[in-house]
């Protein structure tokens, strides 16, 4: 597929947000980064590496029951080897919810040893979590502090402020708006994206990012189009026709209904229902 460069998605709120973020990096420790464990490169905003500087950093891999999980493996062997601690969470099952706190306390270790060695008796952790939107930020916080801290949401740019900062233990944290960059490198970036419900759909149209995803599932998990659809075998010149007779998505007249075709299988995807589908590994670039 032809990489092209003509997605432009930075509203203005986002714009000064990354201002205020800025600002907000003087005050922090240490930065928790969420990423989604299905698209862990894309998920991250480049803009970030610049303005966290030498900020001390933990990765967190969020929706992990999505995605692959020997390829989730790897993406933390990859961060590890990257000076960041990385851990893989699901934070509507549970997964590793536990161990959040403790590699809080091991990404700030470091931090706390040099003020004790500066005679600074202070064990308060000042974090600042962030990501693109619908990465899961708020409902983090909500987990870790034990209470409905911040409102979530099920789609892109619910938070759309600094909120207060949260107090729970030794950890004060701050949410962020979810912020992506100016412009997406290429629309594979914004196909990922979408099929992981970080962007709104209406960026790209819903043919393209749902043939990406067909495709790539094709060629790396065949198995999962055969099970979720009925299908004997996979064409990729006849996918949606062979998924639109398997479940019987017809118009009057027999005809293939293709808006319920194309809008079926996006929600699959964006859903998980399809597999659990890593759409990057930690040995390629975006």
């Amino acid at each position: 597929m032809e990489k092209k460069n003509r997605i432009n998605w930075f509203p203005g709120h986002m714009a000064k947000m990354k201002k205020e973020l800025e600002k907000e990096l003087k005050l922090v420790d240490l930065v928790i980064e969420l990423r989604d464990s299905r698209v862990p490169f894309a998920s991250s905003n480049p803009m970030l590496k610049e303005m966290i500087k030498n900020k001390f950093r933990l990765v967190i891999l969020t929706k992990a029951l999505y995605a692959d999980q020997e390829v989730t493996r790897q993406f933390i062997e990859y961060f590890n080897k990257e000076d960041a601690l990385c851990l893989d969470v699901d934070l509507i099952n549970g997964k590793n919810i536990s161990l959040i706190k403790n590699y809080i306390r091991k990404a700030a270790k470091e931090i706390l040893a040099k003020r004790k060695a500066k005679g600074i008796i202070n064990e308060t952790i000042r974090a600042l979590v962030i990501g693109i939107p619908n990465v899961g930020k708020s409902t983090f916080i909500n987990k870790i502090t034990g209470r409905k801290s911040l409102n979530v949401g099920n789609k892109p740019g619910v938070t759309k402020g600094m909120d207060k900062w949260i107090k729970v233990e030794n950890l004060e944290l701050l949410d962020t708006p979810g912020i992506l960059w100016p412009k997406f490198e290429d629309d594979i970036v914004g196909y990922k994206l979408a099929l992981v419900s970080a962007i709104k759909l209406e960026v790209l149209p819903i043919e393209e990012v749902v043939h990406y995803g067909l495709e790539y599932v094709a060629n790396h998990y065949p198995h999962y189009l055969k099970e979720r659809y009925n299908l004997e075998n996979i064409n990729l010149a006849t996918i949606i026709e062979d998924i639109a007779n398997s479940k019987k998505l017809y118009m009057k007249g027999n005809l293939i209904d293709y808006n319920r075709c194309y809008n079926m299988i996006y929600t699959d995807f964006k859903n998980g229902k399809i597999g659990r589908i890593s759409y990057e590994h930690p040995d390629e670039s975006i």
